[in-house]
């Protein structure tokens, strides 16, 4: 089976005519076409939608992004639709691994490997190289053995006599003895998920030095069986402190092994499947930078579900959920965020702006904020939108901002009077003020 690398992003279509490839149109093989049409159905019924049928030959990706491959040996890089300009390859995989380690809270080890070239592979074989090289860290460190109970029949002594064992043997075997040892063996749960995901690497990794090390690491470990129960392993993945130097390969294992995906490709067929919704990375990693500059005495509460629409038969219904709710004291803003191309310059169009997005927070200005204060919309920043928008007012005493978010900055750009911004701290963070 050969395997075929082909990289698109959001919104691109896929067809099986012969095209010229590119970030938003790329040709499939009939069978790859096929069962992308059927795992298309299935994410359907569960509520989510993968795939769009654009006529009988094409099919239009939606909002998911990062790595999905196919029976037939296809593998589909799925990257942001971000940039415009420069090299946007280049530009989407790094955001997007950016994305992903602030979702799933990674730690990359790309200072100490010195591998900036990493940023031109593709997203399955960076991730591939960074489970290596932590595990590579590991097996220098020293993989950790466990004592396992033994219990079998020998002609001789060694350990200790299983003495009811043995005086149950019938006439004639009492020359054969029933005996009881530990031995001391690298046969524990993490390093069976260790050696099961490195299996999975030396197989499907198409990079030389991704598949070099791979088999070194193999023949380190050939004594370690692959794990059989993956689920249950990971339950009893031990967290002590003599195993401290295994907590930051764990994530990597996981992602391998497609145990913390968000969306997980169900079915015979277990090829790599590392599907995120962008919506998701853009709101976690939003809340994380928000997190990380939150002044003494602030609280952010992510998904609050502390009130409804409204009340039915003595019950709440339809809840409401904003991403994101800052509070200092008595003081609450709500914010949201929303991944969506914004243009600035479109006030006829409402610069792209979604009425049911405006419904949605004038509901949380009602229940959050009783009716005063102040909201906020959170856009990712472009060029078409690289500055804060004039207030939405909903009457004199609530308001909403529209704000751009520069992902490749790590800046939120804001106007003057943007109050929330008060909660925010750090040395050396710059804020961008509208003229």
């Amino acid at each position: 089976m050969s395997e075929q690398l082909i990289t698109i992003r959001e919104y691109a279509r896929l067809t099986t005519d012969k095209v010229e490839s590119s970030l938003d149109l790329a040709r499939v093989s009939p069978s790859a076409f096929d069962w992308l049409c059927e795992l298309s159905g299935s994410f359907k019924r569960s509520g989510a939608s993968l795939l769009q049928v654009d006529g009988q030959r094409a099919l239009k990706w939606d909002s998911y992004v990062g790595v999905l491959e196919t029976p037939c040996g296809t593998r589909l890089e799925i990257l942001p639709k971000h940039h415009e300009q420069g090299d946007c390859l280049v530009k989407g995989r790094k955001l997007l691994r950016k994305l992903i380690q602030s979702a799933l809270q990674l730690k990359p080890r790309e200072a100490s490997l010195a591998s900036l070239e990493l940023f031109d592979k593709s997203l399955s074989e960076w991730v591939m190289g960074q489970f290596l090289a932590e595990l590579d860290l590991l097996v220098k460190r020293g993989v950790r053995f466990d004592y396992r109970r033994i219990e079998e029949e020998q002609r001789f002594l060694r350990g200790q006599l299983n003495v009811v064992a043995q005086m149950r043997q019938p006439p004639g075997r009492q020359h054969h003895f029933q005996i009881r040892y530990d031995v001391f063996l690298p046969n524990r749960a993490e390093n069976r998920l260790l050696k099961l995901a490195l299996d999975q690497v030396a197989k499907g990794t198409q990079d030389a030095d991704n598949w070099r090390l791979a088999n070194e690491l193999r023949a380190i470990l050939a004594e370690v069986p692959a794990s059989q129960q993956v689920s249950q392993d990971l339950r009893v993945w031990s967290c002590d402190r003599l195993m401290a130097h295994y907590q930051a390969i764990k994530p990597w294992c996981e992602l391998i092994l497609n145990q913390q995906m968000p969306i997980a490709v169900s079915g015979k067929w277990r090829g790599m499947s590392l599907l995120f919704p962008m919506e998701k990375l853009f709101e976690q990693y939003v809340e994380g930078w928000l997190r990380r500059r939150l002044a003494p005495g602030t609280r952010l509460t992510s998904q609050a579900s502390r009130h409804s629409l409204c009340q039915h038969a003595d019950s709440a219904m339809f809840r409401l959920e904003p991403d994101l709710l800052l509070e200092r004291g008595q003081q609450t803003w709500v914010l949201d965020t929303k991944w969506k191309r914004l243009d600035g310059a479109d006030r006829q169009n409402k610069y792209g702006l979604s009425q049911a997005d405006f419904y949605q927070l004038f509901a949380y200005g009602q229940t959050y904020l009783p009716g005063r204060g102040e909201m906020a919309l959170i856009y990712p920043r472009t060029a078409q939108f690289s500055e804060s928008l004039p207030p939405f007012e909903f009457n004199h005493e609530l308001r909403l901002w529209v704000l751009p978010f520069d992902l490749d900055e790590d800046l939120l750009w804001a106007a003057d009077d943007v109050d929330f911004t008060r909660c925010l701290s750090q040395p050396g963070v710059v804020w961008p003020r509208r003229a």
